[in-house]
């Protein structure tokens, strides 16, 4: 079994792949919490509960974790030094609390590989988290989701795409 993390501060994503197959995907709102200490603590109750979870399915061993790699650079009218530091720092204490938790060493993958692995092309133009939901929905039977009143998808439909696309990453790269 392997899990897939998109670790934000705004909403997390988490799906979990078994045999290739995704088997859970969700995520974690925490955009009402304040600071990253707030955020910290709601994360550590949320995994504790998902490890709890996997414990309790003992036929079914988490084998290894991967994590979308933060970001790294400033992207055009996107991310602050304030807003990538923010993130950077998120994405090292949840991953770590991972470790603690679980006692498996994430493992990090960048957004775009993790897209190459999972047979996803983003064509020259469009953009990547619209690309990664109507894949998955066309060919992801288990992949629902919800839209607004105003027929588009509510926002944490691309967190739960982006994790599962990090879990089904990891399963590629763990059976090449």
């Amino acid at each position: 079994m392997i899990i897939g993390f998109d670790i934000s501060t705004s909403i997390t994503g988490v799906a979990i792949v078994s045999g290739g197959q995704l088997v859970h995907y969700g995520s974690i709102d925490l955009r009402k919490y304040k600071d990253v200490f707030d955020k910290t603590v709601v994360m550590k109750e949320y995994l504790l509960g998902l490890l709890e979870k996997c414990q309790l399915e003992n036929d079914k061993i988490v084998e290894h974790i991967y994590v979308e790699q933060s970001l790294h650079m400033f992207m055009g009218g996107k991310s602050s030094a304030k807003t990538l530091s923010t993130l950077t720092r998120f994405n090292g204490i949840v991953s770590w609390l991972i470790y603690e938790l679980f006692e498996i060493k994430p493992k990090f993958i960048g957004s775009t590989s993790a897209r190459k692995h999972a047979g996803i092309k983003v064509p020259r133009g469009k953009k990547a988290k619209q690309v990664v939901l109507l894949h998955l929905l066309e060919n992801e039977s288990s992949f629902k989701i919800e839209y607004t009143r105003y027929g588009n998808p509510k926002p944490e439909s691309y967190d739960h795409a982006d994790a599962i696309v990090i879990a089904k990453a990891g399963w590629e790269v763990e059976n090449l």
